[in-house]
């Protein structure tokens, strides 16, 4: 036989060891004196013999070798041609052709496959979702040429080009390209005395303008672990307009000490222009406090309610009274509407109980003014009082991050993220501003409400004035042109009829109104009480003051002209190439798929362009240049070929801090007592199962 070029041969022994179900592999070549290729044996794949290198000899490498002497041998002819010179067809080992497909020489993965994994890698999709789908459309496991494996070690690979230098220099590099499309991308690098990666913060010029317009009410949480190097994940996260979480900025840092956060928010201060906060809700981190006093000395800060009361039963189930001391503090601490009834109240139930010698109890009242609904209700929280939003946006992240993702991916998660966040904004946008509903009821402070408020929050209002029916009038006190309103309102809890008692101040003036429950100070929008003070006095409408600018719709806001910037690699020709040619393939199916004699069409066509391509290869040879990937040189405009003035940055060790656990997100008492009582229940269920064997 005679073949075209040395490709040709190769790949007619490898169809052949295919069939056979053998491996196949290119063993030798010799060149002539002016260095030309005169002569190639293509072998058996389980030609040889292992040599381990292993030092161990108990424990040797596994080998598919056997000392196979298949092969065939060619050489080349005067008219540049290659001929089969000799021929070993015999094998000394089995043959399976249903096994071939498991060898790596018969292994392939399309230009196709890898720019659909490709894409679902870039998106966030875990491997496996990638996978099972490929399998699923060939038809079964044994229709496609590829494995797991080979995908994953292809993503790898990807992976490891789209980063090129090392994690923390990649970071450094994908700011620099982020910031040259937008000069308002912020990021910062800390390092430590050996040049390496310490601290990250960074924010896109989209979310610098969102902290303009939602920045007043940020929740901050260490609590989650996203990458290697177990740096936990520390994000500014607010709400928007529509009360959905938005992300303000986001800081992988090194260690939960003082000083991190002391650089994280200095960080912070000086990408938003020096504003800080007015508010932020932390958990009970003694270093997060110190740093807040120090970098935000003006800012209110506020300690995550949902936390603390979590925390109650594991401090207090050693008493007899247990449920009783429970029942009373939960009853203090949501129940108090002023400071000097808290007090009473609580130094009522620590002497009741005897809980005088109970420090944590004690740490507790002393920093009240951190946690306590009404100690911390006279500031605007924009209805948030814990953490949970971060707990949320940390959600986002668990079907895209694992312990292997490296510092520049989750970067990338993280801009994925943002995506999908704008994308919420937008259709809650479309829906506020197309979307109408019927008033439930003939004041026409609903239909103002309905015409100025975002859905959520005339939702939000709606129910304030229908609330408005568990309302009563007690009495009222007259001085001048100040009105003091005292109203009950009956409501249920735990199956059973409550009732609590208001008082509303209203001055006739300029109907200046305010309410002890501090609804409008904490949430921004009236309560039932005022509104029925409001009827009460023949105010049909919601005064402007009482409007708030951040709960608007009819509100032109600067960010939403701004994009979230994507830097996204730059594709090869061959991926640019199969791009355009399955979209026009996508095209020619819709066309098609709709009549036998369409497809038959089409079905012809494509196996005279297939004919042609071949011939086309055979032509060219394996001369023909492959095309050349744009990673590792330098592209016009791209900002990775401007010398970096900085020194070299060393990826940040993994280290555990504060005995951080290795899952993601730290549990509660009450969930560990939960998980605790699972694995003794599974326990005893084991060891019944083997008492009953023996």
């Amino acid at each position: 036989m005679t073949f075209n070029n040395i490709d040709e041969i190769v790949v007619y022994y490898r169809e052949y060891g295919k069939q056979l179900g053998i491996p196949v592999r290119k063993r030798t070549s010799q060149k002539g004196d002016e260095g030309e290729l005169k002569y190639v044996t293509i072998s058996c794949g389980q030609e040889g013999k292992y040599k381990s290198k292993s030092g161990n000899v108990l424990k040797p490498h596994p080998s598919i070798k056997t000392g196979c002497k298949a092969r065939v041998r060619a050489g080349i002819l005067l008219d540049g041609r290659w001929q089969i010179n000799s021929i070993k067809l015999d094998h000394n080992h089995d043959m399976s052709p249903t096994k071939a497909r498991y060898f790596q020489c018969h292994r392939t993965i399309s230009s196709y496959v890898k720019r659909r994994i490709e894409l679902n890698d870039k998106a966030g999709v875990r491997l496996n979702k990638s996978y099972n789908p490929l399998v699923v459309e060939a038809g079964g496991h044994e229709n496609i040429s590829f494995l797991e494996k080979d995908c994953r070690n292809y993503i790898e690979n990807l992976r490891r080009l789209r980063l090129g230098e090392g994690d923390a220099t990649a970071i450094q590099t994908y700011f620099l390209n982020m910031q040259a499309r937008n000069s308002n991308f912020f990021y910062a690098i800390d390092l430590d005395q050996d040049g390496r990666l310490r601290n990250v913060f960074w924010v896109d010029a989209r979310s610098r303008a969102v902290y303009e317009e939602f920045g007043d009410v940020v929740t901050f949480d260490t609590t989650y672990l996203t990458n290697k190097y177990d740096m936990p994940f520390a994000p500014f996260v607010g709400v928007n307009h529509h009360r959905q979480s938005i992300l303000l900025g986001c800081g992988p840092i090194s260690s939960e000490d003082t000083d991190a956060f002391i650089w994280l928010f200095k960080s912070g201060l000086a990408c938003m222009h020096e504003h800080a906060p007015r508010g932020i809700i932390t958990d009970q981190d003694k270093a997060m406090k110190n740093a807040i006093e120090i970098i935000f000395p003006n800012t209110r800060h506020c300690w995550c309610l949902w936390h603390i009361m979590n925390k109650f039963p594991s401090k207090l189930n050693h008493y007899k009274q247990y449920e009783a001391i429970m029942y009373a503090l939960q009853s203090i601490v949501y129940g108090s509407l002023e400071k000097v009834e808290f007090e009473e109240g609580w130094d009522e139930i620590i002497e009741k109980y005897d809980l005088q010698d109970n420090e944590w109890l004690v740490g507790l009242y002393n920093e009240r003014q951190h946690w306590v609904p009404c100690f911390v209700k006279d500031s605007f929280w924009a209805r948030m009082s814990t953490t949970q939003r971060n707990e949320s946006v940390n959600a986002f992240f668990d079907d895209h991050v694992n312990s292997k993702t490296t510092l520049k991916q989750f970067v990338e998660q993280y801009e994925n993220a943002l995506k999908v966040k704008v994308q919420m904004e937008k259709q809650e946008d479309f829906k506020s501003s197309s979307i109408g509903f019927d008033c439930g009821t003939h004041y026409n402070m609903e239909k103002q409400a309905q015409e100025v408020y975002t859905i959520s929050k005339y939702k939000e209002f709606h129910d304030e004035l229908i609330g408005k029916m568990y309302c009563d009038y007690l009495s009222h006190k007259v001085n001048g042109a100040n009105f003091e309103y005292q109203i009950s309102e009956d409501f249920m809890m735990e199956g059973k009829k409550e009732r609590l008692y208001f008082k509303v101040w209203l001055n006739e003036d300029d109907n200046e109104v305010r309410c002890n429950c501090r609804m409008f100070e904490f949430r921004g929008i009236l309560c039932r009480h005022t509104i029925y003070v409001f009827i009460r006095h023949n105010i049909d409408l919601i005064l402007e003051k009482y409007i708030m600018r951040r709960w608007r719709k009819d509100v032109k806001r600067c960010h939403t002209r701004i994009e979230i910037n994507s830097e996204s690699c730059s594709l090869t020709p061959e991926a640019q190439g199969c791009h355009k040619m399955q979209k026009a393939f996508d095209e020619i199916k819709e066309l098609a798929n709709d009549y036998d004699n369409k497809c038959m069409i089409v079905m012809t066509w494509m196996d005279n362009v297939k004919e042609e391509l071949s011939k086309h290869n055979v032509f060219y040879g394996s001369d023909q240049p492959n095309p050349q990937s744009p990673i590792g040189r330098n592209i016009e405009n791209d900002v990775s070929s401007i010398p970096n003035p900085s020194q070299c940055i060393l990826t940040p060790l993994a280290a555990r801090k504060k005995g951080r656990p290795p899952f993601k997100r730290r549990k509660s008492q009450s969930e560990q007592a939960v998980r605790k009582k699972q694995d003794s229940k599974k326990k005893k269920q084991e060891s019944n199962k083997k008492i009953k064997s023996c």
